[in-house]
C-alpha cells in the first residue's frame, strides 16, 4: 500500500518526499519515531498537489513547523507529515505592515522588525519556532502573544481551499486558535500590523528578553520550550520547583535545574521518558496543590 501511495504522490508531482523518516531529526527535543511519509514541499503547487492526494485517500496528516513545542511518540506518525521549507521562508516589510512565510523563524522575525524600528514582536525573540506554528497555537511570552499583532493568516485547508483568515476569524484564546478545532489546515503565511518606534530602544528591549532567556532557560540541551501552560494566577515552573521536581529524571529526560517548566534531553531520552516525566509531574502537583497542569507541548503519534 505504501508503495502505491508513494507512486501516487510522485504522479502528482510530489518529489520532495521520504518514507519512514525519523522525526527525531526534525524536532527540538530530538525524540520521536518515523513518519510513514515526510514531505518538504518545494512550493505552493507541490503542497497543493500533496494535499490533493492526502484528501483523495483520506490519509491522516499534520505539519510540524520547526519541531518545537512538539512531542512525537516513539512509534512515530502514521500518514503524512509536512514541514515547510525555503519557499515559505520569506519576510516582507512595508511601512508598519509585515508579511512572513509560514516557515520563517519567529526569532528572526522579532530581530528584523526591531532593526526596522517596528515594535510589537519583541516578545517573540525567544520563541524557537516558526510563524506558522506561532499563529497556529497563538504563541506568546513575556506577557504578550501573537493575537495582539496579527492582522491575517494565509491557510491551505485539507480540502485544498486557500483561506485568508482575519484576526477575528482565528478565534484566538490562550495558546489556542480555530485551527486546532474547526479548520484543519496549514498556515503558509501571516501578516502583522506593528507600530513605529525607536529602533535602538526596541533592539535594546529585545536584547533584554534574549538575555533573560539565556540566563533562565537550559538552551544548551534539546528541549521543546515550556512543558506546561501556566495555571490561572500562577506559574507551572514555580509549582514544579516547590514540589521538589527540578532535577527529577526518568531515563535521559530531566526537569531542568535552571527552569522547572523545561524538560531537557540529556542525550538518549525517548519520548516515553518525557511522557512519564510529564505524567509524574501532573500527578505530583495535583496531589500536593490540587492544581491540574495542562501540557503546553502537543503530543502526537503512536506508542
Amino acid at each position: 500500500m505504501e508503495k502505491q501511495l508513494l507512486e501516487e504522490f510522485q504522479k502528482h508531482g510530489v518529489t520532495h518526499i521520504k518514507q519512514n523518516e525519523a522525526l527525531s531529526r526534525h524536532t527540538t527535543w530530538k525524540v520521536g519515531g518515523p513518519a510513514d511519509f515526510y514531505i518538504e514541499p518545494a512550493d505552493k503547487e507541490e503542497l497543493m498537489n500533496a494535499m490533493k492526494v492526502v484528501s483523495e485517500h483520506k490519509l491522516p496528516w499534520r505539519v510540524i513547523g520547526r519541531g518545537s513545542n512538539l512531542l512525537v511518540k516513539d512509534g512515530g506518525i502514521r500518514g503524512v507529515v509536512f514541514q515547510l521549507q525555503k519557499a515559505f521562508d520569506y519576510l516582507q516589510i512595508e511601512g508598519t505592515s509585515v508579511t512572513a512565510g509560514g516557515a520563517y523563524s519567529t526569532i528572526l522575525l522579532a530581530g528584523r522588525t526591531a532593526k526596522a524600528g517596528l515594535t510589537g514582536l519583541e516578545f517573540a525573540g525567544g520563541i524557537p519556532g516558526n510563524v506558522g506554528g506561532a499563529v497556529y497555537m497563538n504563541a506568546g511570552a513575556h506577557g504578550s502573544e501573537i493575537s495582539r499583532v496579527l492582522k491575517s493568516a494565509e491557510v491551505l485547508t485539507e480540502s485544498g481551499e486557500w483561506l485568508q483568515l482575519s484576526n477575528a476569524d482565528l478565534h484566538f484564546r490562550y495558546r489556542t486558535t480555530i485551527l486546532q478545532e474547526e479548520i484543519k489546515g496549514i498556515v503558509t503565511g501571516a501578516t502583522f500590523e506593528l507600530e513605529k518606534g525607536d529602533a535602538n530602544e526596541i533592539t535594546s528591549s529585545l536584547a533584554a528578553f534574549k538575555d533573560r532567556r539565556r540566563k533562565t532557560q537550559p538552551l544548551q540541551y534539546p528541549c521543546a520550550g515550556s512543558t506546561f501552560r501556566n495555571p490561572p494566577g500562577d506559574h507551572a515552573g514555580r509549582l514544579i520547583e516547590a514540589a521538589g521536581l527540578k532535577g527529577y529524571r526518568i531515563g535521559d529526560a530531566e526537569f531542568s535545574t535552571l527552569h522547572g517548566n523545561f524538560i531537557i534531553n540529556l542525550g538518549q531520552a525517548k519520548a516515553s521518558d518525557v511522557l512519564d516525566l510529564i505524567d509524574y509531574a501532573r500527578k505530583t502537583i495535583a496531589e500536593k496543590y490540587g492544581v491540574t497542569l495542562v501540557p503546553e507541548v502537543e503530543v502526537i503519534g503512536e506508542d
